[in-house]
């Protein structure tokens, strides 16, 4: 009896040193993930007030924001940062929300588990837990006045401030999950004998997809900072990092995702790198310099024009190293590869093009550069919409191997030396391209006081006709029967008449692999093996964008096999 109660003793004293070490742990845990917000010297200016004109025009003194007929919002920001931050945000506070609530959305879609969500909210936490020390105070001060319009309907998940410092982050995360397909963009440039009139022009689509919603309310924000040079950038609520911009220098920059190893530690957001690039540099040397200060998380070429320079260069840049990469053609292309000697990945430059999306588009845009030698903003945009494969094969609608994968953000043309810029309305790059001319928004931007148009309604891109196509058609419903296929899985439930719908689906978009994928993930899911080896099969038949989905498929049939 004496034994046993010793045996207790030690058994709660073994118990209560447990419980300790984890209330310590946990201790540790919010303390080392607790981030705080900077010192402010000027908190009266968050007593500013919006005027309200209409329904889609408001401002605060000269700063305003208004929602264009092209249904882009169009924002206009002047001032020292917190009190651009507290401007951009009471502006802004509607769209913040329905951003943030979209994007909180599209992550659950994409993991239902809401063990992983808790698990990967306590590690983003946990791996952002320094990022405060990685951005400029500047920059710290504008994403804290932000903040105090953020939603506290989302404090489960942090503070506004940790909210929106660390969405800045989401570029880089979704590049780190690359499972997820979340960032996916091309760009080129052409000068001299590869442009119609020999001045700069550049192309972009920005594929980073967080769903339908999120890409809605796009604004495009001119900024008058008290330092530096003006400059516009395509964003979002909340966000003052630039993946799209030029400055009034006519330097641009855009950011392509390259591949990377699995960051360990917090850095440098890199849409924050290439708005201190818009922000303080005006030539390819100068946003070297600056991007060569900056710790980042993952590997990504900042793809920067300029009309000083007169050409496009790549700056490469790795977690540990940068390079720059310049052409000796009057062209250059960026895809999802890095090119420079110096920062080449072996495994992609010895593949073939068929093994990784980022070559094979890389190869279809020179193809379609040297058809289209004398580069101008109409031949650009027709490039920036093109969904063909190589020699203009059918690779499916969506295919990430095609230049157009219809999940852009957005897609956006340059022209340095003249300070326009073309922008795409919704949907992703087949509205129309609406052109702005920076000299003229920054000449009457600060005394606009209600709702005016400042695009160039004579430079508009006409809408991609296959907007009123029966193809489009298609792939809305063919989006509609993907949704309807992966909520019967998640369900478990067998859809009713499924044969119907799968041969519908087919006929919608026949040469897209992951449309034989989905209908074998389904019968796999029920057991029904015949069907789901034969869909397998189907999509092997199809051009698959790398070799990681082929063998993944490859995988599911060996596994059905056993």
């Amino acid at each position: 009896m004496h034994r046993l109660k010793k045996i207790g003793r030690k058994l709660l004293k073994t118990i209560l040193i447990i419980t300790l070490i984890i209330i310590v742990l946990i201790g540790i845990f919010k303390i080392t993930t607790k981030i705080s917000p900077p010192d402010i010297t000027n908190p009266q200016i968050e007593n500013l007030q919006v005027t309200q004109v209409d329904s889609s025009f408001y401002f605060i003194k000269n700063n305003w924001l208004q929602k264009s007929k092209s249904g882009l919002w169009e924002m206009y920001i002047e001032s020292e940062d917190y009190e651009r931050g507290i401007i951009n945000g009471k502006l802004t506070r509607n769209l913040i929300y329905k951003q943030e609530n979209a994007f909180i959305n599209q992550i659950k879609v994409m993991i239902p588990s809401e063990s992983y969500l808790k698990f990967l909210k306590s590690f983003l936490a946990f791996f952002n837990r320094n990022i405060d020390k990685h951005v400029i105070p500047e920059y710290q001060n504008e994403i804290y006045g932000i903040s105090q319009s953020a939603s506290e309907q989302f404090d489960f998940i942090g503070s506004n401030y940790h909210r929106i410092l660390n969405y800045h982050a989401a570029h880089d995360i979704g590049h780190a999950l690359q499972n997820l397909n979340l960032v996916a963009c091309t760009a080129f440039a052409g000068w001299d004998s590869f442009s119609e009139d020999s001045s700069l022009i550049i192309g972009r689509n920005f594929d980073f997809y967080v769903g339908d919603e999120f890409a809605e309310d796009k604004i495009i924000m001119f900024c008058n900072p008290d330092k530096g040079y003006k400059f516009m950038i395509v964003t979002w609520g909340g966000m003052i990092g630039a993946t799209s911009g030029m400055n009034d220098q006519g330097l641009t920059v855009t950011l392509n995702a390259s591949k990377s190893e699995i960051p360990f530690g917090a850095a440098t957001p890199i849409s924050l790198v290439a708005r201190e690039i818009l922000q303080y540099a005006s030539t390819i040397e100068e946003a070297f310099e600056i991007a060569k200060k900056r710790k980042t998380f993952v590997s990504e070429s900042l793809f920067i024009g300029s009309a000083k320079d007169g050409k496009t260069a790549s700056i490469e840049k790795s977690p540990k190293n940068q390079a720059l990469f310049e052409t000796t053609t009057d062209y250059i292309i960026c895809t999802n590869h890095f090119q420079s000697p110096e920062m080449k990945i072996a495994e992609i430059s010895n593949a073939k093009q068929s093994d990784y999306a980022t070559l094979y588009r890389y190869n279809r845009v020179e193809e379609l550069i040297n058809q289209n030698i004398k580069l101008n903003v109409n031949s650009v945009a027709k490039i920036l919409r093109d969904q063909n494969g190589i020699h203009d094969e059918n690779i499916g609608m969506g295919n990430e191997k095609a230049i157009n994968q219809l999940i852009a953000h957005h897609s956006i043309i340059f022209k340095p030396e003249e300070l326009k810029v073309w922008i795409s309305t919704s949907p992703f790059q087949l509205g129309e391209f609406v052109c702005y001319d920076l000299n003229k928004v920054f000449e009457k931007a600060d005394s606009v006081k209600s709702h005016q148009i400042i695009y160039e309604e004579n430079l508009t891109i006409p809408a991609d006709t296959f907007l009123c196509s029966n193809y489009y058609q298609n792939f809305i419903r063919f989006k509609e029967i993907r949704n309807q296929i992966h909520a019967a899985i998640k369900s478990n439930k067998q859809i009713a008449d499924e044969d119907y719908l799968f041969n519908e689906i087919i006929d919608l978009n026949p040469e897209f692999f992951e449309t034989y994928v989905y209908i074998g993930d389904y019968f796999s899911h029920f057991s029904i093996t015949d069907k789901a080896i034969l869909a397998y099969k189907k999509a092997l038949t199809k051009e698959i964008p790398n070799i990681y989905q082929a063998e993944n498929i490859k995988s599911k049939l060996d596994k059905m096999g056993k």
